[in-house]
């Protein structure tokens, strides 16, 4: 790869189509599960990490936004895309409507969060990471407005995401952005679904971070 011209400064992130399914799935499989960059589970999980048929249905569903961000020839926004992309990000609107008013609240769940191996470390993670909160954080209070006639007494949006036990640099590079650990956690489902996990103690983690 080329990086003379790839840098923090020319990352931007576009929605996702169906036509980037094939960069995606090996983007996702490659950071996820092979021992490239710091980022990896290699040690962790084994298995692929997502199929061709759950892009796709991510990419359907209206309430999932995936930004990619693609290689393009200049390295530019206005450049030729080159059918690679260098880094992804989901951002997953979640309701949560109670019996009363008072426990209505909406979060976004981050997640499907990559950056290629050879650009790992230099900034590009923290560029898509803002962009995605602050895709969230608009969209959350944009639908807050709207709907302050259907509840008095609303809950803080909040973003959360989840992180695989046993990662501690996974989890102070998060904590260092204002995600915290909120206590809910469960077992690494082993149901195949998700990739095989390597230890049986494997636990995923809920971090959160509240939205002004």
């Amino acid at each position: 790869m080329n990086k003379a011209y790839l840098n923090k400064e020319s990352v931007f992130l576009r929605q996702a189509d169906i036509e980037d399914i094939d960069a995606l799935e090996q983007l996702l499989n490659r950071c996820y599960r092979q021992t490239e960059g710091w980022t990896n589970e290699a040690d962790l999980v084994g298995g692929i990490r997502i199929t061709q048929d759950e892009l796709a249905s991510t990419i359907a569903n209206p309430t999932h936004y995936l930004f990619v961000y693609p290689k393009t020839t200049t390295g530019e926004r206005d450049g030729e895309e080159t059918g690679e992309l260098l880094g992804c990000i989901g951002v997953d609107m979640k309701i949560n409507a109670g019996s009363n008013q008072s426990s209505y609240n909406k979060s976004a769940y981050i997640g499907m969060f990559a950056v290629h191996p050879e650009l790992q470390g230099q900034g590009v993670g923290d560029v898509i990471l803002q962009a995605a909160e602050t895709f969230a954080a608009r969209h959350l209070q944009s639908d807050k407005q709207a709907t302050d006639s259907q509840a008095t007494d609303k809950k803080p949006a909040r973003l959360t995401m989840s992180i695989l036990s046993h990662r501690p640099e996974l989890l102070s590079y998060y904590q260092r952005r204002g995600y915290q650990l909120n206590g809910n956690k469960m077992p690494f489902p082993n149901d195949g679904n998700n990739g095989e996990p390597k230890r049986q103690d494997l636990e995923l983690l809920e971090l959160e971070k509240m939205v002004n």
